[in-house]
């Protein structure tokens, strides 16, 4: 008898990779994945298999992202990989080779995909769990990721919604995160302070309200603040404006 669990995450592979499944049903297979690769979900029996057909799995879903029509195929997508990217490095590398960093900062100015903090909390994931690694700094750089993350650091509900709240919340702190790991590398430091990174980050950890009222998001900033390159070239900056 063949193995269910397996053949399941083969036929979500083939919907996913097949280029000539409508959007709807590659977006039904995206949520799935979600699912099963949730870090709430309890069984692993199912990874070992996941594992074989990540690469193609991780690869359609980043193209859904940037070829998603609407803002519930995007956040379906990036669900999947933001939680994927949880459970094995490898997909952050797969994720890097394929150019996901330009991708996901230019669905970012795209209202039609990016359009609520549910969405920009699965970017932000992303790229937190891909700043880990080296070659992630210079392509944050290149695609002007710094300024992105500064505009996440004032993610703001539209309503009292207690899980739209929660959502902005998870967006500040991921993007400071984000940005104190980024900026340990001299370049993305000396460019957050010149984007007055510092600032924002001092008034997030004065300002509850400016934070939505997060003890996780204080905590980030005054690790943004502190932490690695970013309070080397700030410590440099008021040397020598100290000196002048």
């Amino acid at each position: 008898m063949p193995d269910l669990q397996v053949d399941g995450i083969l036929c979500l592979a083939d919907i996913l990779t097949d280029e000539s499944s409508v959007e709807a049903a590659r977006a039904e297979a995206a949520a799935v994945v979600a699912q099963i690769t949730s870090p709430h979900h309890t069984s692993t029996q199912h990874l070992a298999s996941f594992l074989e057909s990540m690469h193609d799995i991780v690869t359609a879903l980043i193209k859904l992202c940037e070829s998603a029509s609407c803002g519930e195929v995007f956040l379906l997508a990036s669900a999947a990989l933001a939680n994927i990217t949880f459970f094995d490095s490898m997909a952050c590398e797969i994720l890097l080779q394929l150019n996901a960093i330009h991708i996901l900062l230019q669905a970012c100015k795209d209202r039609q995909r990016v359009d609520t903090p549910y969405s920009k909390d699965q970017v932000v994931t992303i790229l937190a769990n891909l700043s880990v690694l080296e070659p992630c700094a210079s392509e944050v750089l290149q695609e002007q990721g710094v300024e992105r993350l500064l505009l996440l650091l004032g993610e703001n509900p539209s309503s009292p919604n207690p899980s739209e709240v929660a959502a902005c919340e998870r967006v500040q702190q991921k993007a400071a995160v984000t940005l104190a790991r980024l900026s340990r590398d001299p370049d993305v430091a000396q460019t957050a302070i010149q984007l007055k990174a510092v600032p924002r980050l001092i008034e997030l950890c004065r300002s509850p309200t400016e934070r939505n009222n997060s003890d996780s998001v204080l905590v980030a900033c005054l690790v943004g603040v502190t932490d690695g390159c970013f309070y080397t070239c700030l410590s440099f900056c008021v040397f020598f404006q100290n000196s002048e």
